[in-house]
Parts: C-alpha cells; sequence; structure tokens
C-alpha cells in the first residue's frame, strides 16, 4: 500500500478560539477531497499509509491531529465529537474547500460520523470502525482513572525499544513490508507527542456517548473485517442497517482490513454511487 518512508509535511490552520489544528496532505493535489480520521490514539501522520493508494484513485487526502494528538492543540474540557464538526469545519473553509467525503479508521469512526453530518461533506466511509457506547476493551478500561494513559505509556516505551513490529501486531497478526511497520509506528508514536490524555478521553467518551444513526443523511460504507479482535463486528452490524448503509466483510483482521480495502473505499467515495457496491 505505501511506499513512503519520509515524514510528510505539516501545516497548521489557527481556530477562531485560537487553538491550532495541525495536519498533513496526501494523495493527488487536485483530486477529490477525502477527509481521513486516525484511529484512537493516531495522528495526520497517518496519511502515510494511504497516500500512495488515494494518489492512484485521484483522491486528495487530508488528515488532521485531532485535538490533543500529534501537534494539535488539547480542547476544552467539554469537547466533544460534535464539537470536531466545528473546527473541521474551519479548517476546510481555511483550505477553500466546499465539499469532500470523509472517512473514519478504528476510533476515528465516531468522529468521522459527526463530520459526515455537515452540510459540505458528500459520502462516509468507515474501516475498522468503533460503534459507541462500547463495553469493550480499552472504553471499558477507560472508567479507571489513569488505566489508559498508563497502558499507552508502557505501550509507547516498550515500542520504542522493540522497534515497528511491537506496535503493529497490536493491530494485525499478518507480516507487513517494512515501510507499512515503519508508518503504522512513526504514526502510533506521534500520537503521544505531548501526553496520553487524547487517547484517555477519546476512550471515556466511547464508553458513555452514543451515534444516533438518524442523524446521517449522506451515503454511508463500511468495511469491517471477520477476525477483527480491535472492534467488534456485531455492533457494526446493527449500526449499518439501523443507517440503511452497505457492510462490506473481508476475511480479515482490523489493519489487514484498511490493507485491503482502501482501494476499494477511496473509489467509493468518489464515485457517484450511493450504495457500496465494491
Amino acid at each position: 500500500m505505501t511506499k513512503r518512508t519520509s515524514t510528510p509535511a505539516t501545516d497548521t490552520h489557527t481556530l477562531d478560539n485560537g487553538r491550532t489544528l495541525a495536519y498533513t496532505s496526501g494523495g493527488a493535489p487536485n483530486g477529490t477531497p477525502v477527509v481521513a480520521h486516525h484511529g484512537t490514539p493516531g495522528s495526520r501522520l497517518f496519511v502515510s499509509l494511504l497516500s500512495d493508494v488515494a494518489a492512484a484513485e485521484g483522491i486528495q487526502l487530508i488528515v488532521p491531529d485531532r485535538p490533543g494528538y500529534g501537534r494539535s492543540s488539547p480542547p476544552p474540557d467539554d469537547w466533544t465529537w460534535w464539537d470536531w464538526k466545528v473546527d473541521l469545519s474551519e479548517l476546510l473553509d481555511s483550505m477553500s474547500i466546499d465539499r469532500a467525503a470523509v472517512m473514519g479508521f478504528s476510533g476515528g469512526g465516531p468522529f468521522a460520523f459527526a463530520a459526515a453530518t455537515s452540510e459540505w461533506a458528500t459520502k462516509l466511509g468507515l474501516v475498522s470502525t468503533v460503534i459507541p457506547p462500547a463495553e469493550i476493551g480499552l472504553p471499558r478500561l477507560s472508567k479507571i482513572p489513569f488505566a489508559v494513559r498508563l497502558l499507552f505509556g508502557v505501550s509507547s516505551a516498550i515500542g520504542a525499544v522493540a522497534g515497528p513490529g511491537a506496535i503493529v501486531q497490536q493491530y494485525t497478526d499478518r507480516s507487513v513490508s517494512d515501510a507499512i511497520g515503519h508508518a503504522v509506528a512513526t504514526d502510533f508514536h506521534e500520537a503521544f507527542r505531548q501526553d496520553t490524555r487524547a487517547v484517555a478521553r477519546e476512550n471515556r467518551s466511547f464508553a458513555s456517548q452514543a451515534l444516533d444513526p438518524e442523524q446521517i443523511a449522506t451515503p454511508i460504507c463500511a468495511w469491517h473485517g471477520t477476525q477483527d479482535e480491535n472492534t467488534p463486528l456485531t455492533p457494526v452490524q446493527v449500526f449499518m442497517d439501523d443507517t440503511h448503509g452497505s457492510l462490506k466483510t473481508p476475511e480479515t483482521d482490523h489493519l489487514g482490513t484498511l490493507l485491503d480495502c482502501s482501494e476499494n473505499l477511496f473509489r467509493w467515495l468518489k464515485s457517484g454511487e450511493s450504495g457500496c457496491s465494491m
């Protein structure tokens, strides 16, 4: 999927409330705009996993650091994924983009969902997504004060010593190329440039908040692996039935779904089709 090993260039935008939003761009500069939402944890460097296939499919890829990750300012205490919708609309306006598709990977899914309720959003693609309220794994652990922050602090330290393989194995059982391993590890470590508060905050929201299928009007398609042990398939099936969207279930795992399905994802986001037949 990716041949890139250099760090992509970072741009920043100052929001109306004074916070900084950092982002990267990739793919085809004049292509169809798609805002990609990184996982939890993750960062704008997620772009390196998708830039080559986006370029091949004529997609201009925009990947922001969500607040508190990477180089983006932390949010106010009462900030939610619905406030993200406002932040992102400001960013696109500054880039003179009035129409864009949206995709979300893993923990980026709920934020992509909120963004896709904007007037500028054309389509929503979800890959290996979390569906709140989630009573599994990290969202459940997030109810214990500081538990998630401690876990990822230790995980990041171990990954820094053990190398990319220790990070990649958290998301897939398959063997990946050195380039993909480097991209996954770099994205993971950049998430904690400031601290581990953002990942803890997001997991708490996944446990305590919910998505309302009736709030989405844009076409929606999801790809979710039958062997995904990071985010369960059943809540996605229920959610997609409720939204009358299309669901593809490849026989692969969490990261494997992203690696295998990104071409079809971008092709659908660019197409004029509402249903997902790819």
